[in-house]
């Protein structure tokens, strides 16, 4: 691992820079409300800071002005050392078993891992690089799955060229999906289980309706359903930027990356004043420091969405619901759940902050028979932390292997129905 020169990440670098100085500036200014016992506190710190009030009040609103103050400083400190260190870490991503690109369309690739166990079509987020899956040399989804006796094909969509930029949602399972489900059949000769992390999610249960006779099985790693499930004023507030939001499509004639990752910073406004310290705290050659530099540069890799993607997922999923009201549609047909007829498993993540586990709840209860499984981890920490092999690999292994094999149909059949349908 050589060093380079200082990443421009994390992305946008300024709002980030920004966050700490808010929270703690934040602090400062509702130090009065806190003492008072007016300050609206969450349902899980309600009781804590309940307790704290009359010690607050009692104190010298000087002395505890000054000591929070401190601490802040402190705080603001540690993070503005965390991003520099970060920034400057020489850790680069290098794998020895990067899986083989077989199949191209357009700027969308797959990835076979090899293997000679039964194929599982493994779909990520638009959004983020498929590398989540096979992040490290110490931290890989992919490797793990292979070791319990898989062939995992990974999609990697890359950032959307010519061919996407009319793409919505359901262009990319209509046109590409299914595109690449065909690939996964020639290479294998077998009716592949498909897996889909985050937004893949709801495109592969899209794709899974369409074809569920060239499938095996469906699983549903940390899947959105009900967008306003767990944060009701999400509506409101895509509402209220619609216009805004549009004039930034219009005049990127995309969504950009900065965009996006400024509106997932803002689900958990603290997060990067939090990771950012306890990254400054570790030993910076540490296989900790490593795989916090490594998960960031993916988080920092993302791609920007095209214009009718972004206005599907901004303004239909989280601003209509219209996954939940079942009025997402694909080649014109609603995506409805109830009418899957696959073994599907559901895991819901019990912390998730990105999607709340309502919501991810919302789709299993739709699909019949569904299995569900609720690890204790986080939306990304679900993928790459120590407990991946334990509670995400081995129940989805479990989950696969009692999948019954099925039959795909012949090429033949799949081209004309295909025609068919186009006339």
């Amino acid at each position: 691992m050589t060093r380079q020169g200082p990443r421009a990440a994390p992305i946008p670098l300024p709002l980030h820079q920004a966050s700490a100085p808010m929270t703690w500036l934040g602090s400062l200014l509702g130090l009065n409300a806190a003492r008072q016992g007016s300050l609206p506190w969450s349902a899980e710190h309600r009781a804590a800071a309940e307790q704290l009030v009359p010690s607050l009040a009692a104190a010298s609103p000087e002395r505890l002005w000054a000591a929070v103050a401190l601490q802040a400083a402190d705080r603001l400190e540690a993070a503005r050392r965390g991003i520099e260190a970060y920034r400057r870490h020489p850790y680069r991503r290098s794998v020895r078993d990067e899986p083989e690109i077989v199949w191209r369309q357009g700027s969308t690739r797959l990835r076979d891992f090899g293997g000679s166990g039964a194929p599982v079509l493994v779909v990520p987020s638009l959004v983020n690089r498929w590398f989540v899956l096979h992040l490290s040399e110490r931290r890989s989804f992919l490797r793990l799955l292979k070791a319990r006796g898989f062939r995992p094909l990974a999609v990697d969509w890359d950032a959307p060229g010519p061919a996407e930029r009319e793409f919505g949602t359901a262009e990319y399972v209509a046109v590409r999906l299914e595109a690449v489900l065909d690939a996964v059949l020639a290479r294998t000769g077998e009716a592949p289980h498909l897996l889909g992390y985050c937004m893949g999610g709801n495109l592969t249960l899209a794709l899974a309706l369409r074809r569920q006779r060239d499938l095996r099985s469906l699983g549903l790693l940390a899947t959105p359903w009900d967008f306003h499930a767990g944060r009701p004023a999400i509506a409101v507030l895509m509402g209220n930027a619609r216009k805004s939001i549009g004039g930034i499509l219009d005049a990127y004639g995309e969504m950009p990356l900065d965009f996006l990752q400024s509106f997932f910073l803002a689900l958990d406004p603290t997060l990067s004043d939090r990771k950012f310290r306890r990254f400054a705290a570790m030993p910076q050659d540490s296989d900790a420091a490593r795989d916090f530099v490594a998960l960031e540069d993916w988080l920092n890799e993302g791609t920007a969405l095209t214009k009718r993607t972004a206005e599907d997922c901004l303004f239909g999923w989280y601003g209509e619901n219209l996954t939940a009201r079942r009025r997402w549609q694909v080649g014109g047909h609603a995506v409805d759940p109830r009418a899957l007829d696959l073994p599907s498993l559901a895991v819901v993540p019990g912390t998730d902050r990105i999607v709340p586990p309502e919501s991810a709840r919302a789709l299993a209860a739709e699909i019949p028979g569904c299995q569900v499984h609720v690890p204790p981890l986080g939306h990304i920490g679900m993928m790459v932390s120590n407990a991946t092999e334990s509670q995400l690999v081995e129940p989805v292994a479990a989950f696969l292997t009692a999948a019954k094999p099925r039959r795909p149909r012949s090429p033949r059949a799949i081209r004309a129905k295909r025609a068919a349908a186009a006339s």
